[in-house]
């Protein structure tokens, strides 16, 4: 549900447009984007306050606070209240996201995890892309405010059974203080950063707005990074990134999302923009990328649990890659079955790695740090996203004029666009995909040999002397362990 409504607005905007007063340009812009951007700069700080007061706790509360927040919106009447509705909703996707990885992870033994978490991964990264069918479905015969309508019952629901059946298997930290430099700084400079990123990249690097946003945000999060070091409990456990599993899996896993991020995107601005498609249509002809993920995740979680996840998850990056050589072939007006079977390598090149670093990177960390750890994953996944997207607009730019590419993100403007300035824009755009997941599979196979926890339930601190065997304790499978 969180994920999906990352998407399932874009298709939704030219129909927002007409019927809703002022929702112009600029807000439909951030109607999509504030969801984004509030989700990725609170994960972090959500993460560890699920730590210190009880991840069920603080899940259950974002399934209600994003129910609140769809319910919010579809009784919008003007485009800011639509607006501060969707940042309401980016406040409960935060809480869903930072805790959902810890709370499997808590949950499964060891030589589960990959395939629990592998199922995870599934039902995150396919809702970006099912969302764009689902609301052009939605739209189409229920009209705009039905894309919110459709998280009231499932919403509620959420969060009584959240309620009612998930078990707190960590013991909440809760004698440690709010870390509030921590919390304030990382989530004021990564709020500055995202907003002038995105806004650079759709109307240019020459405002100075842009400037100043990315400036401040920069100096706030070397200010965060300097204070994580000083304060006796920190938000951030930087200790953390001694782990080399840990660093290298977060590495990888934001290089294959700096990659791919914008994809879904791309190709929508493509299939409308230059061939016409209808908003529906688009969302459709992308779903043999949704499909090869959704049936390579499981599969490759589960044969992580046996195998390992170094050598499985380097082969998916660099599937992932040959999909990107394949595109850089692809002409205008070529072969849908020549774009299909890129997709499909894209989406199995994603599950074959998505799943198995999720699974190792959690297991590398100790139980009392997995919030905050699962709130890193995905602060690094959204930001490479959002990044992606950046990039993608920064590229295409080169050769096709912003304002036509800011038509098209709101859903207008679809055959405006100069096919081969497009073109030439994508390939280019391809051949970095390429090169990231390139580097990305460089970063996955030298990562150094399995943790210890994702193969025997066991941590232990890389920088520190090996524990005596008799002070461990091990997870058997067979019981909850603290």
């Amino acid at each position: 549900m969180a994920s999906i409504d990352a998407s399932i607005v874009l298709i939704s905007l030219p129909t927002i447009g007409r019927q809703l007063p002022g929702a112009g340009p600029a807000v439909l812009l951030w109607v999509v984007l504030a969801y984004s951007v509030v989700t990725t700069t609170l994960l972090l700080s959500f993460g560890r306050l699920s730590d210190m007061y009880g991840r069920v706790r603080l899940y259950t509360l974002g399934f209600a606070v994003f129910t609140i927040g769809s319910g919010l919106a579809s009784f919008s009447q003007t485009g800011p209240e639509l607006l501060a509705a969707r940042v309401v909703q980016g406040a409960g996707a935060a809480f869903l996201w930072s805790n959902s990885a810890a709370l499997i992870t808590d949950a499964f033994p060891a030589g589960e995890r990959g395939k629990a978490l592998g199922i995870n991964q599934v039902a995150a990264l396919s809702g970006s892309a099912l969302g764009l069918v689902l609301g052009g479905i939605l739209t189409t015969t229920l009209g705009w405010r039905s894309i919110f309508w459709v998280n009231l019952p499932i919403g509620t629901f959420g969060t009584v059974w959240a309620y009612l059946q998930l078990l707190e298997m960590h013991t909440p930290e809760r004698d440690v203080p709010i870390d509030w430099v921590g919390n304030l700084s990382f989530g004021g400079g990564l709020t500055l950063a995202l907003v002038g990123l995105t806004i650079g990249a759709l109307a240019g690097w020459a405002d100075p707005f842009v400037d100043a946003s990315l400036v401040l945000g920069t100096a706030l999060l070397v200010l965060f990074v300097a204070a994580e070091q000083r304060v006796p409990h920190p938000m951030f456990d930087l200790t953390l990134f001694r782990i080399r599993t840990f660093l290298a899996g977060n590495v990888a896993a934001g290089l294959a999302a700096l990659a791919r991020g914008a994809f879904s995107f791309v190709m929508v601005f493509y299939l409308q923009g230059v061939l016409g498609d209808s908003a529906l249509t688009a969302g459709i002809l992308l779903l043999p990328l949704s499909a090869a993920f959704v049936t390579a995740g499981p599969l490759s979680g589960w044969l992580s649990d046996r195998r390992g996840a170094r050598g499985l998850g380097t082969a998916g990056l660099l599937i992932g890659a040959i999909g990107f050589v394949v595109l850089l072939r692809f002409p205008v007006n070529g072969s849908y079955t020549l774009l299909g079977g890129a997709m499909v390598l894209l989406g199995i090149g994603q599950g074959m790695f998505a799943a198995p670093n999720r699974s190792e990177v959690m297991s590398s960390v100790p139980a009392g740090r997995r919030g905050i750890a699962a709130g890193i994953g995905t602060t690094v996944l959204n930001a490479g996203t959002l990044g992606s997207l950046a990039l993608a607009f920064t590229v295409l730019a080169a050769d096709v004029p912003r304002s036509t590419l800011q038509a098209i993100f709101a859903g207008s403007g679809g055959g405006a666009v100069d096919a081969s300035a497009f073109m030439n824009g994508l390939h280019v755009l391809f051949a970095v995909g390429l090169a990231l997941l390139i580097l990305a599979a460089l970063v996955n196979a030298f990562r150094g040999r399995e943790s210890p926890s994702a193969s025997s339930g066991i941590y232990y601190d890389r920088t520190q002397p090996a524990p005596k065997l008799s002070t461990m304790r091990v997870h058997d499978g067979t019981s909850p362990s603290k």
